[in-house]
């Protein structure tokens, strides 16, 4: 280290709790109190609780705020180095304990995309828990990408094209997408491309009335009339019969009350991806459940590829 460039903090830090560290360090590296909570999967007020203690305790503050959010203070930004390499430390400590542990029972923390919930990758890990009842599955389902080396999680279940993150991870299924709408607004689909038809969008900008998506869909002259950054409230829409969703196959074709329209086929979409840091692979309880996951999605290819459904007339 350069001594002449390090500042040594104020002996007054020796007074805050340690595990307030985390926050303070979601909130340095998103920007927002909202932003640090949906990372770390609680509420904002546990976030600005959190965040006032550590002030609290230090006499000063940690972050001010700014036109695009919180910024770090002088002491924030003498602490943020110190705050990662505590957080790195005991990270692998944690993984190193982990990887050790040879009996096939405890809990496993699993990270998925909310609209995960949908599918039958949810009925997979229910079974998972009937069969080991000694091994405890707790479930965070984010969008948002979990950092397996600092175990926000144990295993991540990604829906992504690639992986680049420095994990282990096994590609499990290539999955497909389509379009999707009640019966009924279905039977007034005509092969035009899609005139007159309303498309529910994600966070396109507010003037567009397109999207590239829509564009390379089958119904490229569909609008853009709603949008939803959530697959569980387009899901809703759709089935209230505003317009078409696009969803994964192996999600779509689950939801009763929406059908695949015609004068469509499929489109490649992402892939399904089981991932874990290097450092758990030897964990029995870890390993019993990715063995399980990747035997039970694997087996079902067709499901995900979309082969089980055909298109409504």
């Amino acid at each position: 280290m350069n001594q002449s460039t390090y500042r040594p903090l104020p002996s007054r830090l020796s007074r805050f709790d340690w595990n307030d560290l985390k926050y303070f360090l979601a909130v340095a590296r998103t920007g927002t109190i909202r932003g640090a909570a949906i990372r770390l999967v609680t509420n904002h007020a546990t976030v600005s609780r959190r965040i006032t203690a550590l002030e609290d305790a230090t006499r000063a503050r940690l972050f001010d705020r700014a036109k695009s959010g919180l910024a770090l203070t002088q002491l924030g930004e003498d602490l943020f180095p110190i705050a990662e390499r505590i957080e790195d430390e005991i990270a692998s400590a944690s993984r190193l304990i982990a990887g050790r542990d040879s009996l096939p029972s405890g809990a496993i923390y699993v990270s998925m995309p909310p609209f995960l919930a949908f599918s039958s990758v949810t009925g997979d890990l229910a079974l998972f828990g009937k069969l080991h009842p000694e091994i405890d599955v707790h479930l965070g389902f984010t969008n948002t990408v979990v950092r397996l080396d600092h175990r926000e999680a144990d295993i991540s279940i990604r829906y992504a094209q690639t992986v680049e993150d420095d994990v282990y991870g096994r590609k499990l299924v290539d999955c497909r997408k389509a379009v999707y709408c009640t019966p009924e607004y279905a039977a007034q689909i005509q092969d035009n491309a899609g005139v007159g038809l309303h498309f529910i969008g994600w966070n396109e900008p507010e003037e567009a009335t397109s999207a590239s998506w829509i564009r390379k869909s089958d119904y490229p002259k569909a609008s853009l009339r709603f949008r939803c950054f959530e697959v569980a409230p387009q899901v809703a829409m759709a089935l209230e019969g505003v317009g078409m969703t696009m969803l994964p196959c192996f999600v779509g074709d689950r939801i009763q009350g929406l059908v695949r329209p015609p004068y469509q086929g499929t489109i490649a979409d992402r892939k399904l991806w089981l991932l874990l840091h290097g450092d758990l692979r030897k964990t029995a309880r870890i390993r019993l459940l990715l063995d399980f996951l990747q035997g039970r999605i694997c087996s079902r290819r067709a499901e995900f590829a979309g082969e089980l459904v055909t298109l409504s007339e």
